[in-house]
């Protein structure tokens, strides 16, 4: 299995986790919300019971006055409203009145508390004989309100904490990227160095000999030497920030197609779609851009096994007047829509041979370096393939 598709699961393994414990912790909580409500209704009930008992007892003695201290005095928590059959307020507990009423805005906040109560709980009847009835209203107390809440406060803060983790391991894995681009990319321009010089130094004894003197191989052999220090200074970029400049992109991008024909198969037809004013410049890397152009055209090459068109159209996006768009559409087997997300991971290829790297790099290169954009604008099964390059003008 891929690396990044095993540090994939290893995100979701994160956010499962942080799931499994907002839901652990949810159900456990409300559990205790009900418990602590089914006592609050046990209180309510032993509140209604002790009035009974104190209404019906005739004599004021010390039973009577132990149990309005341990039981009706004691509930200190639960809001209760008592009415008359006619619902008006009797005695009122736990309750904040705003201070100052008169005795007539008084009752009507108390009927105001007592039509909320009433939606909340059904009032509990207390007999008072001869036909005669109090109402018992009631609402849940502070503290089990807040504990009703408490889910929610739990489930943002584990979702914090799953995003902190999710973005922090993201954030890490992006930076143990970079320092294997990097390194890669420092250590094969070394390892280029070698070679090179030693290239160059059988070029300019052929240029200087006699008998190869006019000969087309010398000068290919100049170019690709060129080319090769060109790609040295690729890699030699990469991991520090490379100079942009203002270039003619119409320009820059004829050169690096030109440079392609001669050393792809000439079974593939490029075409160059310029509808730019003459002049046009884009802030680029022109060995960097060059590389990004070779490896959108290499894969897309491979795509039509060596036979087909590659179009590259150069015009201003619709929504932007201080961008360069180039559309790259390739006529090869396209791109499945179940792969098109994963077309620019590293190590992502359909080919037998190959590291899956040039669209990763060639990505990487654009949003990365250039602050621009590189995304499959079209593909299309057996159709071909249409890539957008947004460069910044």
């Amino acid at each position: 299995m891929p690396i990044y598709d095993q540090k994939s699961r290893i995100k979701l393994v994160i956010v499962g986790v942080a799931l499994f414990i907002g839901a652990i912790t949810v159900i456990y909580t409300n559990l205790l919300v009900q418990r602590l409500s089914e006592r609050e209704q046990q209180q309510i009930d032993l509140y209604a019971r002790t009035l009974r008992f104190m209404i019906s007892s005739e004599v004021d003695d010390a039973n009577t006055n132990f149990v309005s201290n341990e039981i009706i005095d004691a509930n200190k928590t639960i809001p209760v409203i008592l009415t008359d059959g006619d619902g008006n307020p009797l005695d009122a507990r736990n309750l904040t009145v705003p201070a100052g009423l008169s005795e007539e805005k008084r009752t009507a906040f108390l009927r105001a508390e007592v039509a909320e109560m009433k939606q909340l709980h059904p009032p509990i009847v207390v007999e008072l004989g001869a036909g005669l009835r109090n109402y018992i209203y009631y609402r849940d107390s502070v503290l089990l309100g807040q504990l009703r809440t408490y889910p929610l406060v739990q489930l943002a803060v584990i979702t914090c904490l799953g995003v902190i983790a999710y973005f922090a391991f993201s954030y890490s894995r992006r930076a143990e990227q970079n320092r294997v681009w990097v390194g890669l990319a420092k250590e094969t321009a070394h390892q280029l160095g070698t070679p090179l010089s030693s290239l160059m130094a059988w070029q300019s004894y052929l240029a200087e000999s006699e008998r190869f003197r006019d000969e087309p191989i010398v000068e290919e052999l100049s170019k690709d030497i060129r080319r090769l220090q060109i790609i040295t200074e690729r890699f030699s970029n990469i991991g520090s920030v490379p100079i942009l400049k203002p270039e003619d992109i119409a320009v820059t991008t004829r050169n690096a197609i030109e440079y392609l024909q001669s050393r792809l198969s000439r079974k593939v037809i490029f075409t160059i779609q310029d509808d730019l004013p003459p002049g046009t410049t884009a802030q680029i890397n022109v060995p960097l851009f060059d590389w990004v152009i070779e490896n959108i055209c290499k894969n897309a090459v491979d795509a039509m096994t060596g036979r087909g068109s590659i179009t590259l159209h150069l015009r201003r996006p619709v929504r932007s007047k201080h961008q360069i768009a180039i559309d790259i559409t390739d006529t090869g087997k396209g791109i499945p829509k179940s792969k098109l997300d994963r077309v620019f991971l590293p190590g992502y290829t359909t080919k037998k041979r190959g590291w899956g790297l040039g669209l990763a790099l060639a990505k990487r290169i654009i949003e990365n370096y250039h602050e621009g954009k590189l995304f499959v604008k079209w593909s299309e099964v057996g159709r071909g393939t249409t890539f957008r390059l947004v460069l910044n003008e």
